[in-house]
């Protein structure tokens, strides 16, 4: 590898990080910011999960559409055309004067949402099978860093600019990585990381056929991961959305009590994302069922301690929150090896499509998970929404990675088949 090549492809990570943890921070700004919110607006938990459903419907009807742009178009252009977006419509939220219009205008920040599966696939082409589970680990720290980030931003600044001068600043900065990503980021040539086509001349001639989209939908992998990714992400939208208020109301924690939890809890689950992509590369290399095995452990253990945490007496808060960092180092573990297991099984042209569809059956699914949990809270509590949404929907996870485990090593061999196959017939 030439040497340019490979600060260029770091240099790419590095951006992208960026990219990802400011969008993050920005996207989850609104957890934090969600009591302020609603005293602006006069509204309740379940108005309330209107607005984060609202973003999260408006995303997941995009992701079949950023996929197919991301297959046929270049992805780095695509991807600065997010970012501005990101950024005005963050602006645009931060404007509305009465809650009709903050539901709507919150709703339209689900467009650059749904703009990942494209980074992944240029990702994917910038690094080989057997490391890019790393580096999706790497890039996924975005997520629970960007959580803390936008934490400490709605906790320190809300009383000096609001959330609406803090949305201000986000939205700003998504403007800015815009440019930096449209002049700074080079398209690579579609599978040329994959080493059957490493000793080919040329290896962007691949392009996105309609037949080969559909043909995703005939791997027996990729309907479990579909159908597992509907309950998937479940969990994380309602820790994500509720999890303050949570500590707020039902444990009766003051603003610096929540801030020493959520850091420890945040930052531990950062190292889960690393270490879920290395042991999953780890495994993979000594079985093709590595990945999917490894995400199977993490779903369960996450369950497990999610359990023990919110079982814990209010009054001891110690044991809480040693419980509740234990979770938050497996809950993560996934996230990587499923991005890397659905590459492992599709064409280069296609996998932008692939992952768009899994994230859109995700989303479709975890649109109304915020509501559902405010409509079970105003009812019951949101302690028990919480628990009951995430325990079972981790669980049905947990069998689904094991199915997956069943079929997975012959889709593997399938595409490692084809890409020889072509490696061949273009020598």
């Amino acid at each position: 590898m030439h040497p340019s090549h490979n600060r260029h492809r770091w240099f790419v990570v590095i951006v992208f990080f960026l990219f990802m943890l400011l969008h993050q921070a920005d996207k989850l700004l609104i957890g934090p910011l969600t009591t302020p919110i609603m005293e602006s607006f006069g509204i309740n938990e379940e108005q309330m999960g209107r607005v984060f459903t609202g973003a999260l419907i408006v995303g997941a009807v995009l992701y079949p559409l950023w996929g197919y742009l991301y297959d046929r178009y270049a992805r780095a252009k695509l991807l600065a055309l997010a970012a501005f977006i990101w950024g005005s419509t963050t602006w645009l939220s931060a404007l509305a004067p009465t809650f009709p219009l903050f539901v709507a205008s919150r709703a339209t920040t689900g467009i650059d949402d749904s703009s990942y599966p494209g980074l992944y696939s240029l990702i994917a082409d910038y690094f080989g099978p057997n490391v890019r589970g790393k580096v999706y680990g790497f890039l996924q720290l975005s997520a629970p860093l960007g959580y803390l980030l936008g934490m400490i931003l709605g906790l320190m600044l809300s009383d000096s600019l609001g959330w609406r001068g803090i949305f201000y600043l986000t939205g700003g900065l998504g403007i800015i990585l815009s440019a930096v990503i449209y002049f700074g980021v080079r398209e690579a040539p579609r599978g040329q990381s994959e080493p059957e086509l490493a000793d080919l001349a040329e290896t962007g001639q691949f392009r996105f056929e309609w037949r080969v989209a559909r043909d995703l939908f005939r791997k027996p992998t990729l309907r479990i991961l579909f159908v597992q990714g509907f309950f998937g992400v479940f969990p994380w939208n309602v820790i994500t959305y509720w999890f303050f208020r949570y500590l707020e109301v039902e444990r009766n924690y003051d603003q610096n009590a929540i801030l020493v939890t959520m850091v420890i809890a945040v930052l531990v689950l950062a190292a889960g994302y690393p270490l879920g992509g290395a042991l999953g590369d780890f495994f993979f290399r000594r079985n093709p069922r590595g990945r999917v095995l490894t995400s199977a452990f993490g779903v369960l253990m996450g369950a497990l301690l999610l359990i023990i945490a919110m079982q814990t007496p209010i009054a001891e808060t110690t044991r809480f929150t040693i419980a509740l960092a234990a979770m938050s180092l497996f809950i993560p573990i996934a996230a990587p090896n499923l991005v890397s297991t659905v590459y492992d099984i599709t064409l280069p042209e296609v996998r932008s499509t692939a992952l768009a569809v899994q994230y859109f059956i995700e989303s479709a699914g975890a649109a109304t998970a915020p509501w559902l949990a405010g409509y079970l809270a105003v009812r019951y509590s949101l302690g028990d929404a919480i628990l009951w949404i995430c325990v079972s929907t981790w669980l049905l996870c947990f069998v689904f990675y094991l199915v997956t485990a069943i079929f997975v090593p012959r889709d593997i061999a399938t595409l490692r088949n084809e890409l020889r196959a072509r490696a061949e017939s273009a020598r």
